[in-house]
């Protein structure tokens, strides 16, 4: 595993545990405005473990396409997630 799949990986990690909090705060009954800082939180560690598998996938797969004439597709792929992140 690579280092952007590791980090990726410790990243989600990390979300779950935040998730697991946010669903006990919202069974506790916690402030809102609190409970929406955390889903804004976790919000934000799974896109920055999205950026690390993307920045994975371009140095990887994409780049061994691109050097065995392969590269439509790996670039459709990729149009296709940017459609998804936009």
């Amino acid at each position: 595993m690579n280092e952007e799949k590791k980090k990726a990986l410790q990243l989600l990690k990390t979300c779950r545990g935040q998730i697991d909090g946010i669903i006990k705060m919202i069974e506790d009954g916690r402030y809102c405005v609190d409970i929406s800082n955390q889903i804004i939180a976790s919000q934000s560690l799974l896109k920055k473990s999205n950026q690390l598998i993307l920045k994975q996938h371009m140095h990887c797969c994409v780049k061994e396409a691109i050097t065995e004439n392969k590269a439509d597709e790996k670039i459709d792929e990729m149009l296709d997630i940017l459609n998804k992140l936009i």
